[in-house]
């Protein structure tokens, strides 16, 4: 039977990712009603939003978010839709994408199918329940969504609507659930599974932009140009969700039927052949290092560079966005010397330094997944110390988050000259982002101290990162009382140019990580595997 032991293996991948299952559905419910919230409390007037919906007729505006609707009466149920709906669909499509990966292609890697394969289950069983398990967490936190908007009693918020904003972003991570099911029967690795998926997802974005702003029937070839057909809280158009989840089951069925015919272990895409000879850069650990992370650094410069870009892109309609709005310029904060896009632009080095910040700690948590495969053993035994690996991990870290930040704030200035009539010059930029060097490598040093001392708690870190976005991104707007925003270590940096720059912070936390990462790198030394 191709779907013996069904509930067992479904029971069994429950267990195995309950823990992530529950961080997801809770950071999307809670963020989608906060931001929902928001809006209500930021526009409160139909001049405020009516605004704003002229900032969104702008080309730049309709690439990174999708096409306007509604704009003549932009009610803020259609401006939560325009502004967050892709993006959360973008979420709900990674969260599946991960999930689909550690279940099936990941899995297979470490050799737990094959145990299980020898037991007594049928040969789609393993698939099906991960599948099934994904899918599921889709439609309830959909769902959950959906229930909790109808019942906030927002204003512009209809029950009609929430129902539907909440089933489009569950038929989006369907409907990516299934592209990540078909990718894992294609290729060999986790690795390689990940990064195909989600390359077709950004493939998917960048199609849907380019429709979105010159042909909408390109547009509507994108998963994520067709949930945006639904136009929620103004038209709420159902036909793209029924049509989203008929891609989906078409997949997963194509999944099924290509798990059907392919080895365990194996890919139906051939595998590329390696050289002959090493290169010299692997003749080195630091060289095995930079190959094994080369995909991943590549993909977040390359992000980091589009969110310059989109930022960027915005500058020039940024004083009538804020303007007469007093909710914004709360958030930004008083200051009446400066203007609105110098003081948005030291909230946007917060943000950027904080998802430079990202994939350093992803680099120098790759210790961590490499010592629980077992593979830092093979290194060890060539002679290098411990000592000598840790401090090649950190360094290359600290290397992508300043390259990172400094991409990001290159393509922010790039792309702010050719809508400005008066552009802020880059080194001005260059030093209000790197200003926040310290506080990332401060989170850097908090990665390395509970790899050090703590490793099964190294996730930890991901808590840290997301409580300083929030307090220092929403900490004006929330009143978060500033004892709670202290303890971000990014609240501690001058603003510049709206803050004269002081270098004592700086220094401060600088001290303290390189003595954090000290601490970290000699109980690491000491402990054991």
């Amino acid at each position: 039977m191709l779907f013996h032991r069904l509930s067992s293996l479904l029971y069994l991948k429950w267990r195995q990712s309950w823990l992530a299952s529950f961080i997801w559905t809770v950071s999307l419910v809670a963020v989608t009603v906060v931001v929902a919230s928001a809006f209500t409390e930021l526009f409160k007037s139909d001049q405020e939003r009516n605004a704003l919906s002229q900032t969104m007729e702008n080309p730049a505006m309709t690439a990174m978010v999708g096409p306007g609707y509604g704009l003549d009466d932009y009610t803020n149920g259609a401006m939560m839709a325009h502004e967050m709906l892709l993006f959360t669909a973008i979420v709900f499509a990674i969260m599946s994408i991960l999930l689909i990966t550690k279940l099936t292609r990941k899995e297979e890697e470490e050799g737990k199918f094959e145990l299980i394969r020898s037991l007594p289950v049928g040969r789609l069983s393993s698939l099906s329940s991960a599948v099934i398990l994904v899918s599921a967490l889709n439609i309830f936190i959909g769902a959950v969504i959906a229930v909790s908007l109808s019942v906030g009693n927002l204003d512009g918020f209809s029950v009609e609507g929430s129902v539907l904003y909440g089933f489009t972003l569950a038929a989006a991570g369907l409907v990516f659930t299934g592209v990540a099911a078909v990718v894992a029967q294609l290729t060999e690795t986790s690795r390689s599974t990940l990064g195909l998926s989600i390359g077709i997802m950004l493939i998917a974005y960048l199609v849907r932009a380019i429709g979105d702003v010159s042909n909408e029937t390109l547009s509507r070839i994108s998963p994520l140009g067709l949930i945006l057909r639904t136009e929620v809280y103004v038209n709420n158009y159902w036909w793209p969700v029924m049509f989203t989840v008929l891609i989906y089951i078409i997949l997963t069925l194509l999944a099924f039927y290509l798990h059907s015919y392919r080895d365990v272990g194996a890919g139906l895409l051939p595998s590329k052949p390696g050289r002959k000879e090493a290169s010299k850069l692997l003749r080195s650990p630091l060289g095995l290092i930079l190959r094994l992370q080369r995909t991943t650094i590549i993909s977040w410069l390359v992000a980091l560079l589009l969110l310059g870009i989109s930022y960027g892109s915005i500058f020039g309609d940024i004083e009538s966005f804020f303007e007469g709005n007093d909710m914004l310029q709360q958030l930004l904060g008083d200051s009446t010397e400066y203007t609105m896009t110098e003081q948005f632009t030291t909230l946007l080095m917060v943000i950027m330094s904080i998802f430079a910040t990202i994939p350093a700690v992803i680099s120098f948590l790759k210790i961590r997944g490499e010592e629980k495969k077992e593979r830092n053993d093979h290194l060890l035994t060539t002679g290098i110390s411990r000592h000598k690996l840790f401090y090649y991990y950190l360094g290359i870290a600290i290397v992508i988050g300043i390259a990172g930040l400094f991409i990001a704030i290159y393509g922010l200035w790039a792309s702010s000259v050719t809508v400005m009539e008066e552009p802020i010059p880059l080194t001005n930029l260059i030093k209000a982002g790197f200003s926040y060097i310290p506080a990332m490598l401060s989170i850097i040093m908090l990665a390395t101290v509970l790899y050090g001392l703590l490793p099964k708690w190294t996730s930890l870190v991901w808590a840290y990162v997301v409580f300083s976005f929030f307090t220092v991104y929403l900490g004006g707007l929330m009143d978060i009382p500033e004892w709670l925003s202290n303890l971000s270590s990014f609240a501690h940096i001058p603003q510049i140019p709206v803050e004269d720059f002081a270098a004592t912070p700086l220094i401060i936390i600088t001290i303290i990580s390189i003595a954090g990462i000290i601490c970290g790198q000699v109980a690491y030394r000491n402990r054991d595997a």
